[in-house]
């Protein structure tokens, strides 16, 4: 089959603007056409005596739309009467009613899926509304068989809740916006491309993906495109332009190439977070601690011109070190079942090389570190990597890294860091800046990947949305190195893994050029010139410390 590229037109809501948007449509026919065929998502007809008038010229044949033109069915109880029914059906020369829902495939074999209205929220629906039975009876025909990988294109009126989840973020209301029901559609249908509106906004969310990375095999990317209203006062878009060669025609290889900015699947997460829920509603009823109860008193060990937050230091409101009226003892933090150098709480914490100390999360320079500026960021709770952190923490880690960023820039370096989940107990995620007159990013992340492979270890780049929970359950042993260009390198950990390597490839002559400072064991200070060195830091870290309080 010949891969021959069809050309389409999506709209959103028309609201019975038809000559404003054929007026446009002929416009972009003249420039960049010609297009076979144009989708409306949304409210098609207006419920105004105006929109009416208009419609009577197309359907009298007085006018007639530039290209072949598809519409949804209503979305409102006021444009209801517009349609003849359920079926679909001509309404006018070149312009298709679609029908409640089903799949329209064309010449080309460009496979359409839709569904009209909105969902229902009541029984009987009203007739502007689709039901839980019109979803399931567009769904199981097409993935009842083993060759479904998805449909090229889905019409819907309503968004999908949560696809913002991962991605860009819309200029909506994402608290009342969308439909769940849409969402496990678009999960189920899989669609390279799906078009929405009703919001009066245009959102075009970064491609997403339809596998598990390293867990199934490859399958094309998914777009979602929201437009809005025909003639908006504000211009915002509501004409969107692509070509499409059908997926039953197009090459595999190429329909599973995977663009640099694609996320993870956003309904995948929807339903993870349910079930959570659904465990969360049926555990202990045990009150969940607020974080800021966590009490860690640093002030006896800590060098003069360090103040952590305040509310960190044992109150002394109750004996038992409990606030005044609290009745509940609070949950604490995970703790370990031994001793832990880097538990907060920890006797064996070496306290005076502590940073900053945030609600979830702490910064400390790093023992024996590479560079003055060498720090590890690490939870105050016990966890062992980064797969096992709640979102909380990991919100504070992230807040955590940014503030470095900002910080080693300010002093002209880079900021590179990795974490070796493999033969440790807690969490030390290593920050370590590089001078930017030393080497480029690309210089980095070719010294981790020639010297890996000279140890036959095979470090494997994850994009940049990945999320690092999706490749890495919790207790996978791994490596893994994050750029200052937001690249991602990662390396799950089979046998042997040398213990120093993420020192040893920084220290080497092409980045820092200070191998004799690879073993950190070999780059010791005594525990003055630590508190010195620390002093140093935290004052010039504060300008850059969210956690500080005066």
């Amino acid at each position: 089959m010949s891969e021959q590229p069809v050309r389409v037109l999506a709209c959103g809501d028309v609201g019975g603007r038809l000559s404003a948007l054929f007026s446009r449509v002929q416009s972009i026919q003249k420039k960049a056409g010609p297009f076979d065929l144009l989708l409306c998502v949304g409210e098609f007809f207006g419920a105004t005596p105006e929109a009416e008038a208009e419609w009577q010229q197309y359907k009298t044949g007085a006018k007639k739309a530039p290209v072949h033109t598809y519409v949804l069915g209503a979305a409102s109880q006021e444009t209801v009467r517009s349609f003849p029914g359920a079926e679909g059906c001509e309404l006018a020369e070149n312009i298709t009613y679609l029908g409640r829902r089903g799949v329209f495939t064309g010449v080309s074999g460009l496979q359409i899926a839709y569904v009209s209205g909105r969902e229902a929220l009541q029984e009987p629906a009203p007739a502007h509304c689709f039901t839980s039975k019109d979803l399931s009876a567009l769904v199981a025909p097409l993935t009842s068989g083993s060759k479904f990988r998805g449909v090229d294109v889905l019409l819907t009126c309503q968004w999908p809740r949560g696809v913002w989840q991962y991605g860009n973020a819309p200029e909506v209301n994402t608290k009342a916006c969308g439909s769940g029901a849409v969402a496990e559609l678009a999960d189920h249908l899989k669609p390279r491309y799906h078009f929405a509106a009703l919001e009066g906004a245009h959102y075009e969310r970064l491609p997403y993906r339809n596998h598990v990375i390293l867990q199934e095999n490859a399958q094309h990317v998914s777009r979602f495109i929201a437009l809005a209203a025909v003639n908006n006062p504000a211009k915002k878009k509501y004409l969107y332009a692509f070509n499409i060669i059908p997926m039953k025609t197009m090459d595999p290889s190429e329909l599973v190439k995977q663009p640099q900015d694609v996320t993870e699947n956003p309904y995948r997460r929807s339903t993870k977070e349910r079930a959570e829920r659904l465990k969360t509603s049926l555990s202990s009823t045990q009150e969940e601690e607020p974080a800021n109860q966590f009490f860690f008193d640093l002030s006896n060990k800590q060098g003069a011109g360090f103040r952590g937050r305040g509310r960190k230091r044992y109150s002394d409101e109750g004996r038992d070190g409990r606030p005044d009226g609290q009745n509940k003892q609070p949950r604490r933090p995970p703790q370990p079942s031994g001793p832990c150098w880097f538990c907060l709480a920890s006797p064996q914490v070496e306290k005076h090389l502590v940073i900053s100390i945030g609600t979830h999360c702490y910064l400390a320079l790093a023992k024996g570190s590479l560079t003055p500026r060498h720090m590890l960021i690490l939870p105050i709770g016990h966890y062992q990597s980064v797969v096992e952190l709640g979102s909380e923490v990991l919100e504070e880690m992230e807040r955590y890294k940014a503030a470095l960023k900002s910080f080693y820039q300010s002093r002209g370096e880079r900021c590179v860091l990795f974490e070796r989940n493999y033969r440790s107990q807690h969490l030390q995620l290593q920050v370590v800046p590089v001078p930017l007159a030393r080497c480029t990013t690309e210089d980095i992340k070719e010294a981790f990947m020639v010297q890996a492979q000279e140890q036959q270890m095979e470090l494997m780049e994850i994009p940049e949305h990945t999320d690092l929970k999706q490749i890495a359950p919790p207790g996978t042993p791994y490596f893994y190195v994050e750029l200052d260009s937001g690249e991602k390198l990662y390396y799950r950990i089979q046998k042997h893994f040398p213990l120093q390597f993420g020192r040893e490839v920084l220290a080497s002559e092409v980045l820092l050029n200070i191998p004799t400072r690879a073993d950190w064991r070999e780059c010791k200070q005594s525990r003055e010139e630590e508190e010195d060195s620390c002093k140093q830091l935290r004052d010039d870290f504060q300008p850059y410390d969210f956690a500080w309080e005066d």
